[in-house]
């Protein structure tokens, strides 16, 4: 990597685009929703609440967003002598420096309200004998904050009341569709999105949404690592996006590996079974081979502590005894509240040949949480005029460089609910019309990424799995970076030969995403020289605040280059200006 001076000044858009046919379609709106989790759909809600015409695209079904798969539940200050205060206490404990202040404080104080008005669309959790809500503790938490439905299905009982809310408002709906590229005006301003939808029905293949505001709520990118909570369409389209239109992202080298996935084995691939915190925040203990309870004494909390703490405390006993897994024993239990409390997560083991009201569960971590993405202001901006970005997407601020669990859902709701006030606020100032294209997307319009052939997923998921997982240091990062860089000239000389070069389709614009994404993990997590939150250098094991209170930010050049910088403070600078830089380094992709 070279190092440069530093800059200052705005940036503009890069054209930069996947190789796709031109639309063939187009719709138009006022505002593109761009995925259907509990951010998403919570952003075209309350567009569509506000009068503004409202599309959502979305890669699967409605109702397969990534939402659906959360456990635990969501947190909140609803609790009897809980307050905003002691949740933003722990929320910035467990950001370790880097939460940004501000945004945890409106997460804070806006998310009671914002819980409430879920229930109000019809997400029904459980109570208490009384009526009132059951909260319970996961990781992290000093009290009990973590409101749950279900038992153990909270994200299924959301996505079940927002999609019928989304489909009570008829609300105009794309599924089976990936997002392609960003739609932009003469200007530089968003104006739409280029997306392909997949299978027959109203619209088929390339086409084009034309709006003044794309809302980014894709979800996470887990699919760069061999093992991963992630369902399989997690594959950063939305951050790829962001970065191929000139956004910034940062913090992305903080990806969140739950310490308790349900092990099924060395050679494991795909979205595995997750076993939720709250499995330990109802007393479940995690233990060695021996039953030795390893993490007493290790944190006040012992198996309640941050999700980062209790990985690597995890990965250490692993590394001391040479073990692949560890286990978690909550057969004290009994059958009933594992049946009751956790039914999800008990017909999953049992699925698998484990019975935890019998036996301890083997558990090891897996890949769950990007803690960064896309940067915004605390109304969902990006740097980027007319794009913005909210939930898994996004870098609010608010997670800092771990997050606090079952803060996710909450993040999205309040959040989301955000920017549609912001959209709504911003087109009664001075509206913006929904314009044609610009050069994004467009087939001759501007340089095309070189796509990589639909193999080269799994090459990308085990050189990250290997040189960017859990554990990290210089020459496992190096690595990783010499190894996506080969995938890239690869993908770039069958290109210009014009042999052998992918066409385009799903699976080779997915593995191109995927291919993007890890480049920029890869090359923050080589510039952070030290270990924070769920950032692991075993070359560099200390906190640095000296040095590394600081967020890294990437953006991509219009030369395809990868600019990384270091911030001035440990504040995000404000989303309309490019920040002088204390360091940058430009890697060529």
């Amino acid at each position: 990597m070279t190092a440069t001076g530093p800059g200052t000044g705005t940036h503009g858009g890069t054209a930069i685009r996947l190789t796709a046919p031109a639309p063939g379609w187009s719709i138009d709106a006022d505002v593109v929703v761009v995925g259907s989790g509990v951010a998403g759909l919570t952003a075209a809600l309350r567009c569509s609440a506000v009068g503004l015409r409202t599309v959502v695209v979305t890669k699967a079904r409605l109702d397969d967003g990534s939402t659906r798969w959360a456990q635990g539940g969501i947190a909140a200050a609803l609790g009897e002598g809980d307050t905003p205060e002691q949740h933003l206490d722990d929320t910035l404990v467990a950001g370790a420096g880097l939460c940004d202040p501000v945004a945890v404080r409106t997460l804070v104080t806006e998310g009671p309200a914002a819980v409430r008005r879920l229930i109000e669309t019809g997400a029904r959790f459980d109570t208490e004998e009384g009526g009132t809500i059951a909260l319970t503790r996961e990781g992290g938490h000093h009290r009990r904050r973590i409101a749950h439905a279900g038992g153990d299905a909270t994200g299924a009982e959301i996505s079940r009341a927002l999609v019928t809310a989304i489909r009570e408002r008829a609300i105009r709906i794309i599924e089976h569709a990936l997002v392609l590229d960003l739609l932009t005006d003469d200007d530089g301003r968003t104006s739409g999105i280029t997306l392909h939808v997949m299978g027959e029905g109203q619209h088929d293949g390339v086409g084009a949404v034309h709006a003044p505001a794309v809302v980014l709520a894709t979800g996470g990118m887990g699919q760069v690592f061999s093992a991963t909570t992630n369902p399989s369409v997690s594959t950063g389209d939305g951050v790829a996006l962001a970065l191929r239109a000139g956004a910034e992202v940062s913090d992305l080298e903080f990806v969140q590996f739950h310490p308790t996935v349900l092990y099924l084995g060395a050679d494991s691939e795909g979205q595995q079974p997750l076993v939720s915190e709250a499995v330990r925040g109802e007393g479940a203990h995690l233990v060695d081979a021996s039953g030795t309870r390893f993490m007493v004494g290790q944190h006040e909390l012992a198996e309640l502590a941050p999700r980062d703490i209790v990985a690597k405390g995890i990965m250490r006993r692993m590394q001391e005894q040479g073990a692949d897994h560890m286990l978690l024993d909550a057969r004290h239990f009994g059958a009933e509240m594992w049946e009751t409390r956790f039914p999800t997560i008990l017909a999953a083991c049992r699925a698998h040949g484990i019975d935890p009201v019998t036996e301890p569960i083997p558990v090891a971590p897996a890949a769950h949480y990007a803690s960064g993405g896309v940067r915004t202001d605390l109304h969902g901006r990006t740097t980027v005029p007319g794009l913005y970005a909210c939930g898994e997407a996004a870098c609010t601020g608010v997670h800092g460089a771990n997050r606090l669990a079952s803060n996710s859902l909450l993040e999205g709701l309040v959040f989301a609910e955000r920017i549609a006030m912001t959209i709504a606020t911003d087109r009664n100032g001075a509206p913006p019309a929904a314009g044609e294209p610009g050069t994004a997307g467009a087939p001759d319009g501007g340089p095309a990424v070189p796509l990589l052939l639909p193999e080269a997923r799994h090459e990308i998921q085990r050189i990250m799995t290997n040189g960017a997982g859990v554990l990290r240091s210089a020459a496992s990062l190096d690595d990783a970076a010499d190894a996506l860089e080969a995938l890239h000239l690869s993908a770039v000389h069958d290109a210009e030969e014009s042999r052998k070069a992918a066409e385009p389709g799903v699976e080779s614009w997915e593995a191109t995403n995927l291919l993007l994404v890890s480049r920029v993990l890869v090359a923050a997590a080589r510039e952070r020289a030290e270990t924070r939150g769920c950032h692991w250098r075993e070359d560099h094991p200390d906190r640095d605040d000296t040095q590394w209170r600081r967020h890294i930010v990437v953006r991509l050049t219009p030369d395809r280059r990868l600019v990384v910088r270091r911030t001035a403070t440990e504040a995000l600078p404000p989303v309309s200006r490019t920040p002088s830089a204390v360091s940058r380094t430009s890697v060529t992709p």
